[in-house]
């Protein structure tokens, strides 16, 4: 379970940008949302190219937290929440 490491409001954040649709229910595997963020910072993920290596995974990160904090701005004037 992802909520081990991540709070909802960041899983669901990289779940929408990265798949471009709305998060599930039930929060999805931890491997499965670190590839959605490695994602986010260039990996590739074919066939041949190994786990993610940490500069991939920090810039996932960090384009993580921008994702957040702009969905927190847009529900702060929507008054709705992720």
């Amino acid at each position: 379970n992802c909520e081990l490491v991540f709070e909802a409001r960041e899983w669901r954040a990289v779940y929408i940008v990265a798949k471009r649709c709305m998060p599930p229910q039930t929060p999805p595997s931890l491997g499965a949302v670190v590839m959605l963020i490695a994602s986010l910072g260039g990996y590739l993920g074919r066939k041949h190219d190994g786990p993610p290596g940490p500069k991939a995974m920090w810039t996932g990160l960090q384009r993580l937290r921008d994702f957040v904090i702009a969905f927190e701005a847009r529900d702060a004037l929507t008054g709705t929440c992720v």
